[in-house]
């Protein structure tokens, strides 16, 4: 990509609605966000109570100069750049508009009709997810940290027998071996649960495919064994596990089902199975996605956590964690325009899913059979 020649235009008018999925309390701009875009000249509006959840003031962000609108309509009308945390909702997508820019959490590879409609309104939008870095998700990092280590701690509630589970203690008790867990995934996720995991004296293996991937757990967490994941691998510890999570990502496309029906039958009744890949479909199969107010449900015995935005149960600390590092972004899309942003960060390139009417993810393409091209083709 060439850089551009055409003069600097004016600064986006950058909007954050409340976030209205269900139980979902982080919000996409912090105070301090606010303050430094105001300060580079940015106008920034914010719907009233977006910050609530993360506990936000409104006077928090009319101190930093941010403007506060009455609804979430008001946000979407002016917005030029909308910075969200989680995938717009029906209500949502109606209010966007031809040209507006989209920077959030998609997951459109699991939602064949929200990409549909996203192509459909012509925005522009940029998934958090997808903006790589050599082999690091740098927008997706911090909320798989909170993920992974979330994990154990539900994990290990739902593991007890006022909470439906078997009524085992994953560190044990002197005298009294320790439960165990098995993670699938070494990632960022799967090395986050086992910390937790670990830390608490669970029997902790991690399943993993990378060789190299597994010479660096091995060192890094020595607590942890590794075990390279295959279909015969986890036949042979699924009879033995007490928590199973699944921290499986493909960057943009489906979490592949690792785990079928007939292989969770060999996990004993009462044991849990938390799947942090949920978003991306899950990688197991009797995954579905479920909510905070309604964390669980049962199949095959086994409790099942598939809680589709793990993250928003710690609100302010996930808020921080996200817009530490998706701020720079909103930064440069706000005062140097898309094409500029994206030679000054070739990785935003790689975070457009869908671009003025057209698909433009591979992955999501494939994902649905749907057609897709080139961003700047």
């Amino acid at each position: 990509m060439s850089a551009p020649s055409s003069p600097a235009q004016p600064s986006a008018i950058v909007g954050c609605p409340r976030e209205i999925k269900s139980q979902e309390n982080r919000v996409a701009l912090t105070p301090g966000g606010a303050r430094q875009l105001v300060r580079q000249g940015v106008r920034v509006i914010v719907e009233t109570g977006a910050g609530a959840g993360a506990a936000y003031a409104d006077s928090e962000y009319l101190e930093a100069g941010a403007e506060i609108a009455a609804t979430a309509a008001e946000v979407f009308a002016t917005a030029d750049l909308l910075v969200k945390v989680k995938e717009p909702q029906p209500q949502e997508i109606a209010m966007l508009r031809a040209g507006q820019i989209l920077f959030t959490y998609l997951h459109l590879a699991a939602d064949k009709r929200l990409t549909e409609s996203l192509v459909a309104r012509g925005v522009t939008g940029i998934a958090y997810e997808t903006v790589q870095i050599g082999k690091r998700l740098p927008l997706l990092e911090p909320m798989s940290e909170v993920a992974g280590r979330m994990s154990v701690m539900v994990g290990a509630y739902h593991l007890a027998k006022h909470a439906g589970g078997r009524g085992t203690l994953l560190g044990g008790v002197p005298g009294v071996l320790p439960g165990r867990v098995t993670i699938i995934g070494g990632g960022t996720c799967g090395t986050n649960a086992a910390k937790v995991a670990t830390g608490i004296g669970a029997d902790t293996t991690i399943l993993e495919v990378s060789s190299e991937r597994m010479t660096w757990l091995d060192t890094a967490m020595p607590a942890a064994k590794t075990l390279y994941s295959s279909e015969s691998a986890l036949l042979e510890v699924l009879p033995r596990t007490d928590l199973l999570i699944g921290a499986v990502l493909v960057p943009g496309a489906k979490a592949p089902k690792l785990v079928s029906r007939e292989m969770l039958r060999l996990m004993r009744e009462g044991t849990v199975v938390v799947d942090i890949a949920v978003d991306q479909g899950g990688c197991i199969e009797t995954t579905r996605p479920t909510t905070h107010e309604n964390p669980v449900f049962t199949e095959e015995g086994v409790i099942h956590y598939c809680v589709a935005n793990m993250p928003g149960a710690y609100a302010r600390t996930s808020t921080q964690a996200l817009t530490s590092v998706t701020l720079p972004y909103v930064q440069l899309l706000a005062t140097a325009g898309l094409e500029a942003s994206c030679f000054r960060a070739p990785e935003l390139v790689g975070g457009i899913n869908c671009f003025h009417g057209r698909l433009t993810c591979e992955e999501v393409g494939q994902a649905h059979d749907l057609p897709w091209t080139e961003v700047f083709s």
